[in-house]
């Protein structure tokens, strides 16, 4: 006697329903005199998925199934539905043209399921990405390591889960966001990819990502930054940004094309990073105090210098917060705009639109600035606005491209500025670098070697003749040593400092620069007597302090 399957059964009559619906559409379709379309047998689009939202898909009843430039092909169930009247209304205002397909409620469900794929990364609107903060929290807490971030991509991606694309984005985007990393790299090899985070400004290898994943999450990141996703030959640059409880984080996408695939960098800028108070940056109590003056006064210049990475920007703004109030004007004039400032005029350099430092900031000076920001001082035309700012009642901050605080001077000149003025119209130099600090959990000491021995008296000797009443000179000297541990990644160092040097525009700098055309050379000996450390003496100090490692120093600045 054949045994009852309940089971099959109930497949098989909801397979029969199923048939009966998609006929009765099809009938209706042709009394409508609208086409019909049966979902199950097609590949249903992320990007159209993306035009409308989950819940207001589910309320109106409809479904977008498939998008071509702005033709959105959508499914509904009856074009007597106010939905669907609604949503045609909407798109159009939006520029979308909809073309509307009878389906069944079996086709709908599909167009919906699809949604899950999203729920993990959500556009909502163009360059916005929303992860439900239930979830990055759960990340967070679960991957707050390497090896655990590199645990879970190899288990999604073994898995046979129809959203694991979605699941890995978002892993990669959570750990980056766990571990507190500055940007995320997709770099092609030739059997695989190799994801690397940034950590604490140095590179870290996370996982290998097949070839086929890789091309999918090009394209999800692709999708979310709006660039092309038919260029692959190209460079292109693009942004979105992740909603997090309110808190919007901006990721900065770079494409560049490689013989093995397209490269990518997701440069994460998290407001977190600049939420420090110019008081735990790092710089040395005298600097500090004599900063806290320069940025109180209400005109001049104020210049930060160093190489690309090395914190210029983080402590302008650092800056810009410190000084601000509501009863002045800050203009900023940024390329581009990385952190957003409640209270202060923000624009973004355009070269596709001639809008450069140049016109931004004649644009700004029209608009009765207090201070003015210019993200870098590239051409002498912007330089001479800039200088003609400061002596006209504005304190202006920029940066500079040169490798110290002295080099400012000389830059300035060789840009066409007259030293006659630069002494009038400049404040203050500043020179820095981003240098790893031990981790506190792990870091051991030790007894520094000959060699470091010396580098480390000799530095001394320099510091003892700008402040005579140090006490580092005390020996046996004691320094210490990374080791690594689970708090710090097995890394040896968690969380970054700077190291800074300064010259001041006055005394016999002031004669100097005002007497003809000084060499950083002549800058420097003429700021000696201001006591201000130079980045090696400051990061020596570090060193005795036990913030950082000879080692990590070194790796910054010269020693020898």
């Amino acid at each position: 006697m054949p045994t009852f399957n309940e089971s099959r059964q109930k497949k098989q009559l909801d397979e029969l329903r199923r048939q009966e619906e998609e006929k009765l559409v099809e009938i209706l379709s042709k009394k409508y005199g609208l086409p019909c379309i049966d979902v199950s047998m097609l590949a249903i689009s992320n990007a159209a998925l993306l035009t409308i939202k989950e819940q207001e898909a589910r309320d109106l009843s409809v479904g977008p199934f498939a998008l071509k430039g702005k033709i959105l092909d959508i499914a509904i169930l009856s074009p007597n539905d106010p939905g669907a009247r609604a949503i045609t209304k909407r798109l159009e205002e939006d520029g979308y043209r909809a073309r509307l397909f009878m389906a069944s409620h079996a086709s709908l469900e599909k167009i919906w399921d699809r949604y899950k794929d999203l729920t993990l990364s959500q556009k909502t609107e163009a360059g916005v990405m929303d992860i439900s903060g239930e979830y990055l929290e759960d990340i967070t807490k679960k991957l707050n390591s390497v090896d655990a971030i590199k645990a879970e991509i190899e288990k999604t991606s073994a898995s046979k889960d129809i959203h694991r694309i979605s699941t890995i984005f978002a892993i990669i985007l959570g750990g980056a966001l766990a571990t507190r990393a500055s940007d995320i790299h997709f770099e092609p090899q030739e059997e695989s990819i190799r994801l690397r985070y940034r950590l604490d400004g140095i590179l870290q290898d996370i996982a290998a990502i097949d070839q086929k994943m890789h091309h999918l999450l090009i394209s999800r990141i692709k999708l979310l930054s709006g660039l092309k996703l038919n260029v692959s030959g190209d460079t292109q640059d693009g942004r979105f940004s992740i909603k997090i409880k309110d808190i919007d984080i901006e990721i900065r996408t770079s494409v560049l094309p490689g013989p093995y695939g397209e490269g990518v960098v997701l440069r994460i800028l998290n407001p977190d990073a600049i939420s420090v108070p110019l008081e735990a940056l790092g710089i040395e109590e005298k600097l500090l105090a004599e900063l806290l003056r320069e940025i109180g006064r209400p005109n001049g210049m104020i210049l930060t210098t160093g190489p690309t990475g090395s914190g210029k920007t983080t402590t302008l703004y650092t800056f810009l917060k410190k000084t601000y109030n509501p009863g002045i004007k800050v203009i900023t004039i940024e390329d581009p705009i990385e952190y957003h400032l409640t209270g202060i005029t923000q624009t973004q350099v355009e070269n596709k639109s001639n809008y450069t430092f140049l016109s931004g900031l004649r644009a700004a000076l029209r608009q009765d600035p207090d201070i003015i920001m210019i993200g870098e001082i590239r051409d002498g035309e912007t330089a001479k606005i800039a200088v003609n700012s400061a002596l006209t009642g504005h304190l202006v901050l920029s940066t500079l491209h040169t490798n110290n605080a002295a080099g400012a001077i000389p830059r300035l000149i060789d840009l066409g500025i007259n030293p006659k003025v630069i002494g009038s119209a400049l404040n203050v130099a500043i020179a820095q670098r981003l240098i790893r600090k031990l981790c506190p959990s792990c870091k051991k000491e030790a007894m520094p070697n000959e060699r470091e021995t010396n580098i480390l008296m000799n530095t001394i000797k320099d510091i003892k003749e700008k402040r005579p009443d140090v006490k580092y000179d005390e020996l046996p000297l004691k320094i210490y040593k990374p080791t690594g541990c689970d708090k710090c990644n097995n890394a040896g160092y968690k969380g970054r400092v700077g190291i800074y040097e300064a010259i001041f525009m006055k005394g016999e700098l002031v004669r100097i620069v005002m007497a003809g055309n000084p060499g950083e050379n002549d800058v420097i000996q003429a700021a000696k007597n201001q006591g201000i450390y130079n980045m090696k003496e400051d990061g020596v100090v570090k060193v005795l302090e036990g913030v950082t490692s000879i080692e990590e120093l070194e790796r910054v600045v010269e020693l020898n």
